[in-house]
Parts: C-alpha cells; structure tokens; sequence
C-alpha cells in the first residue's frame, strides 16, 4: 500500500491522540446532559467549563466571552446576523473583504436582501485589504466590519490590529473570521481590538462539529438559535460534551506547541516554495511571500488544470487541493484568485498545499519531485502550451 502524504491540513486535521483520549469519556463513562441537575451531570458540566478556560486563554479572552457552536460557518453566520439585527437602530451598513469565506460572503448576501448595504473591499495582489480604503469606506451608518484573520486558500494574514483600531475609532463593531488563524498564530482579543471571533475545532487537531464564537463582553447581540438556556440563555441545544472537551484539549496543546511546531512547518513551507519556484517553470506563488500561515503554500501552475494536479497527485497517495475544501466541486476559478487579479486562464492552475506537524522534509522533496514530473506530463498534453512555446522560439 502506497504510503498517503496528508497536505490538505486546512480543510481538516487529524484530531491528536491526545484530543482524542480526552473525549472518550464523555461518550460512554460521563454522558450525562451537563444541563441535568443531579451530581452525574457535574463531571459534565465541570469538563465544559474547563474547555471554555482552555478556548479563552489561547486568544486572551474571559471565560464568559466564549460560546460553543456547531463549527466556524454558524459562528459566522451567528455574528453578522444577529449584529445586523442587534445594531440596525444605528445603521445597516456593513464591510467586508472580497476574499472571505463563503459562510462569510453568502451570510452577507442573505444581508443585502433584507435591506442591509454591504461594501466588499478589494485586496492587493497579495491579498491584503488597504487601510485606507478600509477608512475610506466606514459611513455613520456602519455598525459592522468583517475581515478574516487569514485566508483560508493563499494563507495571507491580515493587518488584523490595524483593523480592529480603525474600527474602534469610528465606533463600528470588529469580527474576524479566524478559523484559519486559531490555534495556528498568536491572537489576543484585547490587543486587536476584535469584538467578535469565530473558530472551529477540526482546523487545529480537534474534533469536527464543534466551534467558538468570541463576544466581547457588552457586545449586544441576541440568540441565534432559539430553544434551549444552553451558552448562557444565546445558543440553545445540548451541549456536545465531547467536541467541546475536544476543542478545548486541541486549543490548550495548539497554543503549547505553536512556537516549536509553526517553526518547522515555516522551514518546511519555504523549502517547497524554493523548490518549485526554482525548478518548475511559469509557476507562482498566491499570497504574501512571508505574511501567510505557516503552514500554507499555494501555486498556480500555467497551462495546466487544477483539477488534473491533483487526480495525478492523488494516484501517488498526496492529498492537496485545488482550493477551498467547501467549494472543491465547483469548476469556476476561486473568487479569491479572482480578487488578487489573475486570469481565468491562470486561477484554474491552482494547487494549495497545507502542512500539519506530521509532514516531513522527505514528503516535501517527494511532492517537489512529482511536481516536476506531473507538470512536464501534463504541459506535453496541452495544445496552450504547445503554442506558447513555439511563440517564445
């Protein structure tokens, strides 16, 4: 059996083995509802609480500024809309970036149809929004701002302190989504300025299903499910106990670990960088060259389909992506390569490589080995590229 080379990190990890033996617990041993007021429910209730501290702690935020959600799109999707509806007294303006996330972008659509006005920022070709078009485009009207901490396809990292700051002088609301970020860069709440902040377990070694909303304290929006006094009376259903002792056990080790670990996938990411810069013509490289996720790499390779990378990389037993994991069946070009201004032709070559602490320096060389050989495979069988070359002679 081929051995599988695992570089798809940022559409899910592994949930550690440490995480894991944290959760198996409460499956079968302590299973009682937490909510349940007899003493079996307090091992529960008592786990919850610890996972909560353990949440807070890795971005600098109170216990009770943390909630648990079924994962990062509900966490998005809670903060634009229940701000949209806690703040339209003030106004119904909202900003954001053309690269987010689509639970991001769809929620703001969903907006723009129940009378709100959202502006989308337009980014540089690294993918950075600026800060004075950010500026530029607050009204009085704008009670909410929306930029992610880092992106989940080219890794860019966002001014994300600035942002905060300039959100904070016009008296506007800042959320971030940092399903991304969390557990993978330093974050603290208070430093940034950050109002709101989503996150989601299975990002960082966790469990799926389970995910956190930061609100900062006296940030005054409503429930967004309804049903239950669960998340002190603003997330109604029975708490998943496990996924929230896992997210909790994930956040604690990512925040441990992060020096030592974000260290080696750095020199790793760069290795591969060099490499296929180096030795794979007409290939670059999306993002910021240093102000990306340290474990994020992503190409476009001309002449050559996405799609048809990854097949070819797939029968070698190396997982990657072409892209986001939640739009991986759409054939249109990522929006985000759209908004960093390549061509069609061009953003359909995509490869977005992600690396966890398992991945080696021999998977590296391998991948970079294969690279070159499917690349030179693949460019023999497009009649673009047979074209292009003949124009260069």
């Amino acid at each position: 059996m081929k051995k599988l080379i695992y570089l798809d990190n940022a559409a899910t990890t592994q949930v550690s083995e440490e995480v894991l033996n944290e959760m198996l617990p409460f499956f079968r041993q302590t299973y009682s509802n937490p909510s349940a007021v007899y003493s079996f429910a307090g091992e529960g209730k008592k786990a919850v609480d610890r996972a909560r501290k353990q949440a807070a702690e890795l971005i600098g935020a109170n216990v009770e500024e943390i909630y648990f959600t079924g994962g990062g799109s509900e966490s998005d999707n809670w903060a634009l809309k229940a701000a949209a509806e806690a703040y339209c007294s003030k106004g119904k303006h909202i900003i954001t970036s053309k690269i987010e996330h689509h639970a991001i972008l769809h929620t703001c659509e969903y907006l723009e149809k129940q009378g709100y006005e959202v502006t989308y920022l337009d980014v540089d070709e690294d993918g950075k929004i600026s800060l004075e078009e950010l500026r530029a485009a607050i009204r009085p009207d704008t009670i909410l701002i929306s930029v992610m901490a880092a992106n989940n396809e080219i890794g860019t990292i966002e001014p994300i302190a600035e942002i905060g700051k300039i959100a904070h002088e016009n008296g506007v609301l800042f959320h971030t989504d940092a399903v991304q970020a969390y557990g993978h860069i330093p974050i603290n709440v208070d430093d940034m300025e950050i109002d709101m902040l989503s996150a989601s377990g299975h990002k960082f070694n966790g469990p799926k299903g389970i995910g956190i909303l930061y609100i900062r304290n006296g940030v005054k929006i409503r429930s967004f499910i309804h049903g239950g006094a669960q998340e002190r009376n603003r997330r109604a259903g029975t708490s998943n106990v496990p996924g929230i002792v896992g997210f909790g056990k994930a956040a604690e080790i990512a925040g441990d670990t992060m020096e030592s670990r974000t260290r080696k996938e750095i020199t790793l990411r760069d290795h591969l960088i060099e490499r296929v810069l180096s030795e794979i013509p007409y290939v670059r490289l999306n993002g910021h060259k240093t102000d990306r996720l340290p474990n994020n790499v992503n190409f476009c390779f001309r002449f050559i389909e996405g799609e048809s990378l990854l097949i070819l990389l797939d029968q070698i037993g190396v997982c990657a992506s072409s892209g986001s994991a939640c739009t991986s069946g759409s054939l249109d070009p990522s929006h985000v390569l759209l908004a960093i201004g390549l061509p069609h032709e061009i953003a359909h070559g995509s490869l977005r490589i992600t690396l966890s602490e398992e991945t080696t320096l021999e998977d590296i060389d391998f991948v970079a080995d294969e690279l070159k050989k499917i690349a030179l495979r693949l460019r023999r069988m497009s009649p673009v590229y047979e074209d292009f070359v003949k124009s260069q002679k």
